[in-house]
């Protein structure tokens, strides 16, 4: 019976390994989650929170969360972020949170481009509850039955902690970026049992974008308005263990209204598992006092199908605002990251 209870860990514990990170459709709302180059990058202070709701429709669905503070200090060049993140998985009973502290430092590379680095370094806590776990001796063969006591000494809440580390890099000008950032890159043990190895994968991700501005020539005569209005393009690719995927999509930014669609999969790329996931749609609200709301759903095109996941809600708000001297003492204003807004 050991060795089933073993093998029975092994099975639960696999397909948490081997699925991907929590992520966040708002991808560019929660940018040090995204990126550790990103902290500081709005050269202001910044207040974040994301929620997730994955798969409502389901009798078991996934919860995730990301709340981050930023600040950037002119006279060094450099960003600091702490963030703070956590995910919920009720079919499995296991929960995840994360606390990490992040820095970057800004390169001038030419009158409007920059080059960041930034590192982050977390501390991770993993809870299992094995209150989930049926074995075949609580079912009774007749009825069907699941009974209370299995009959198994178990430790019905474990707990695993342990260091995770994460490096990234990002280019910016007026009108573009892109960013590289790698998770998990000590690739830590997560497995719960003793004297076993069950390693995180590290995931590595490519973004970037570019930022078409539409708030001068013929569209803005028309709209007789001197607000921003802008359309911005954006992907960001991912990749971790098995898993590859793509958010492709744009953002439309008629002050104060922010209006969104991607579409999140990999469609050409060769594989056995299903990687058509959805379409992405987005509404928010950017106001002058610098508070930012977003909200989208995702729209599953997967096997599960819409009908039987329900989606996801995902709602995301953030306060930017300067504190302090906002020039450094040199002249200078704070630049805006020219990216997606969620």
């Amino acid at each position: 019976m050991k060795a089933l209870v073993t093998f029975l860990f092994v099975v639960f514990l696999g397909f948490s390994i081997r699925a991907q990170d929590v992520q966040f459709s708002q991808f560019y709302a929660a940018p040090i989650y995204l990126n550790p180059a990103f902290a500081g990058s709005a050269e202001m202070t910044r207040f974040g929170v994301n929620y997730r709701n994955q798969w409502p429709g389901l009798d078991h669905s996934l919860n995730a969360y990301s709340a981050y503070f930023d600040h950037y200090f002119f006279g060094t060049n450099s960003g600091v972020a702490l963030i703070v993140n956590g995910m919920d998985e009720t079919m499995s009973g296991l929960s995840t949170s994360e606390i990490g502290l992040a820095y970057s430092y800004r390169l001038r590379l030419g009158l409007d481009s920059f080059l960041r680095f930034g590192m982050q370094g977390s501390f991770v806590s993993r809870d299992a509850n094995l209150n989930h776990m049926v074995f075949g001796s609580q079912i009774d063969p007749d009825s069907g039955i699941i009974g209370d006591h299995s009959g198994e000494s178990l430790v019905l809440d474990m707990r695993h902690r342990y260091a995770d580390f994460h490096f990234g890099m990002l280019y910016n000008n007026q009108w573009g970026w892109l960013g590289f950032s790698a998770h998990h890159v000590s690739q830590p043990n997560i497995s719960f049992i003793d004297d076993q190895i069950a390693q995180w994968p590290m995931k590595l991700s490519l973004h970037g974008g570019m930022k078409v501005d539409l708030s001068e020539g013929a569209l803005s005569s028309l709209m007789n308005t001197q607000n921003t209005r802008e359309i911005v393009f954006a992907f960001n690719y991912k990749h971790q263990d098995v898993f590859n995927q793509l958010d492709l999509g744009m953002q439309v930014n008629l002050q104060p209204l922010v209006i969104g669609a991607w579409y999140r999969g990999l469609p050409t790329k060769s594989t056995a598992l299903p990687n058509t996931e959805s379409i992405i749609g987005l509404v928010g609200f950017s106001l002058q006092s610098g508070i930012d709301i977003g909200y989208s759903y995702d729209f599953t095109l997967s096997q599960l199908g819409q009908a039987n996941t329900g989606g996801a809600h995902e709602i995301s708000m953030r306060y930017s605002f300067l504190l302090g001297k906002n020039n450094g003492g040199d002249g200078r204003r704070p630049s805006s990251m020219p990216c997606f807004k969620y």
